[in-house]
């Protein structure tokens, strides 16, 4: 049983493992569910209000277009994972590094703005309350790169 399917109406049709699509399928919905969360504790007016605080300054204008930038990245790649695009899944992961490493840096007062720090007492409570909102997407890293199916769909395309 290979990767590839041919049926009468099309030639070869690519089989991308189930991992792989739940995988595809767990960045989407994450990404929508933090921006329903977010308009939902926020709402018009708080949302209104942080788009112009994020205009105030370059800097701050910077990292809110970075912030957004970043979810479209992260969006395209799950599409492009299912289309067995091995770069898509470095990429995500490159993505989580750098995202893990600014809320880090900001939550320690080394990064700008405070609005994406990551409230605590100590850096090892910061630290555990990084890797539980990681949580998801290390899940999906996993899903990506440990299952032989995972590796092999991505080593073939």
């Amino acid at each position: 049983m290979g990767f590839f399917k041919k049926t009468r109406h099309t030639h070869a049709r690519l089989n991308v493992p189930a991992l792989v699509q739940v995988a595809a399928l767990a960045i989407i919905l994450i990404r929508c569910l933090d921006m329903v969360m977010i308009f939902s504790t926020l709402g018009v007016h708080g949302i209104s209000e942080f788009i112009h605080r994020s205009v105030q300054s370059w800097n701050l204008t910077l990292v809110f277009l970075s912030s957004l930038l970043l979810v479209f990245a992260e969006i395209y790649c799950a599409f492009s994972l299912v289309k067995g695009r091995n770069w898509a899944r470095w990429v995500y992961m490159l993505i989580h590094a750098i995202t893990t490493a600014y809320l880090w840096a900001s939550s320690l007062g080394y990064g700008y703005p405070e609005l994406f720090s990551i409230p605590g007492e100590t850096k090892q409570e910061i630290f555990r309350t990084l890797m539980m909102q990681k949580l998801p997407d290390v899940l999906v890293l996993a899903l990506l790169f440990i299952p032989p199916s995972s590796r092999r769909f991505f080593r073939l395309q």
